[in-house]
């Protein structure tokens, strides 16, 4: 561990102490601060503070920077579906089934682990096991992820999915007949008080909104086009069952009585952003996968 000593000047009067700090040393993030303080390594004039913590003049900070941790997750030749790469950041086409991060149980196969081996270089903000993830699919959704190649890139999109400025849009295929084509979902989502592995809509929820769009229709089931505002945990799933048609497939909140696709039908086939660097949106598609597309036509077929 480094022992780093730093007086605040008369200009860094009232800003965060995680803004002030990241102008001190420029290879320090200011997720990275933030964490340290959360963590109670950084101390003004000897005291723990709180991440709000407004700096003044005189002030004097001490940070106890850790050492750097080794990354212990193994890097795996996974055959990844890359659909953009360049020095900031990375679009990737996760198949379903595939973890994007290892966890518990799944320490191996994850998406993390063929990022790994397909490029050394990963934003380190996440910590060890999560390098480069910005946001995360579940396990049995495919589709569109961005990846961080360093800090700044992952600052920069993180603070786009805050500002509400990346588009996400996923295809879904719902239990029920949607009568009308198109409709808004705004509804706090929070951790299920009756079962905590899933999530629900809660009073005192996250803000968290979709919008929809009615594509196509087969009888009992519709496929629509979901828009993500926010980003919370099975947003769609929740959200989708809260309306009262829920993902098709899906064991944790899909009826029992479903058609057997191996997860949710679920595909995360459009994302845009801009770029971190240059500025200039961009935007990705990925096409439903193969046993998606047999479904639909297995659907229309007997419709």
């Amino acid at each position: 561990m480094t022992q780093v000593t730093y007086t605040i000047e008369e200009q860094q009067q009232g800003e965060r102490i995680d803004k002030a700090l990241s102008t001190v040393q420029t290879e320090w993030s200011r997720t990275q601060i933030g964490n340290w303080v959360s963590e109670g390594i950084v101390k003004v004039n000897g005291e723990i503070v709180k991440a709000k913590y407004k700096v003044k003049a005189g002030d004097i900070v001490e940070i106890t920077v850790p050492e750097a941790e080794p990354l212990d997750v193994i890097a795996e030749n996974l055959d990844l579906d890359i659909v953009y790469e360049d020095a900031d950041v990375l679009v990737v086409n996760k198949p379903k089934g595939m973890v994007v991060h290892p966890a518990p149980g799944h320490l191996t196969g994850t998406l993390v682990n063929g990022l790994m081996y397909h490029c050394k270089d990963l934003s380190g903000i996440n910590g060890v096991m999560r390098p480069g993830i910005v946001h995360r699919i579940d396990k049995d959704t495919s589709g569109l992820l961005m990846v961080a190649k360093n800090d700044t890139a992952h600052e920069s999109l993180v603070d786009q999915l805050v500002k509400k400025t990346v588009t996400r849009k996923y295809t879904a295929l719902v239990h029920g007949h949607i009568a009308h084509d198109k409709g808004t979902i705004d509804a706090p989502i929070g951790r299920d008080q009756k079962d905590r592995q899933k999530q629900a809509v809660v009073d005192n929820g996250k803000h968290a909104v979709t919008h929809f769009q009615v594509t196509e229709r087969f009888g009992d089931y519709t496929l629509v086009e979901c828009r993500l505002e926010t980003g919370r945990t099975h947003q769609i799933r929740v959200h989708m069952k809260y309306i009262g048609y829920p993902l098709v497939g899906d064991p944790k909140y899909g009826p029992k009585k479903t058609i057997d696709f191996g997860g949710q039908v679920l595909h995360a086939g459009i994302l845009g952003f801009d770029h971190p660097t240059s500025g200039e949106y961009m935007e990705y598609e990925a096409p439903l996968p193969a046993d998606y597309v047999q479904l639909l036509a297995e659907l229309r077929n007997n419709h």
